[in-house]
């Protein structure tokens, strides 16, 4: 259920975002607006809302999200679910050191805000484990789709691996690492059919949140009524030479 309102006297005096094309379905370009109120003194927004505009009309429908502040919030027009409508991503910094954002998809057919996608939901549903193992190897285990990695972390400096290894490249105590939250989401056309699919970004971490080791990459591609997981790759940071 929306809490949601038309409005026809919105004034639009603090909008951080505008995106403009058809996002209801009748062949004329909506205006889509990301309004907020920006903290005094920084960049830090909060109360941050989907606002959109009918052109015809000039009502405006707002639509408050559950997650509604942060830095630097933007707007995306695509279609991600192949009906030839635009949908609404809505991309929000956090500002957090482990780069997690706010991610929203939204439709608007027939002038009717939907859920597509929700970071939270997200979240939720893609958990792994991340396990130190014997001989310079790290386990990562995706528990949504049941698939193991390993990654190789020999060539990290000495200092490093002396911390965690034996001389003889034995585990000195078990040690955990552990995936971050979503950060990054990217609407890219894999298959050039002008239908939208997500690439989600989320940062493996070794024993501590800057101890980075790698990115889980999941491609999500819409099918009937959600998005789910049509690929997943992981990759790894190597060394220079």
């Amino acid at each position: 259920m929306f809490n949601y309102g038309f409005r026809s006297d919105q004034k639009h005096s603090n909008v951080f975002a505008h995106a403009r094309g058809d996002v209801n379905g009748d062949r004329v370009p909506e205006n889509v607006y990301l309004t907020g109120t920006k903290v005094q003194d920084g960049s830090y927004i909060t109360n941050i809302t989907l606002v959109i505009q009918n052109a015809m009309s000039g009502v405006s429908v707002s639509i408050p999200l559950k997650e509604n502040s942060g830095y630097n919030p933007t707007l995306f027009l695509g279609d991600f679910t192949g009906d030839g409508v635009n949908d609404i991503l809505i991309s929000i910094f956090t500002g957090g050191s482990g780069g997690i954002m706010i991610h929203y998809v939204y439709s608007f057919i027939n002038n009717v805000p939907r859920l597509l996608f929700d970071f939270e939901a997200y979240n939720e549903q893609y958990k792994y484990d991340v396990t130190y193992k014997n001989n310079y190897k790290v386990e990562v285990i995706s528990r949504e789709n049941k698939v193991r990695y390993i990654l190789d972390i020999s060539y990290r400096e000495k200092e490093y691996l002396d911390e965690i290894y034996t001389s003889d490249r034995k585990l000195k105590k078990p040690v955990s690492g552990f995936v971050n939250p979503l950060s990054v989401l990217y609407p890219v056309d894999f298959d050039l059919n002008k239908v939208y699919e997500l690439l989600a970004f989320q940062k493996i971490a070794g024993r501590y949140n800057a101890d980075s080791l790698g990115y889980i990459q999941n491609t999500l591609k819409w099918a009937s009524d959600r998005f789910v997981l049509a690929n997943q790759e992981v990759a790894i940071f190597g060394q220079e030479f």
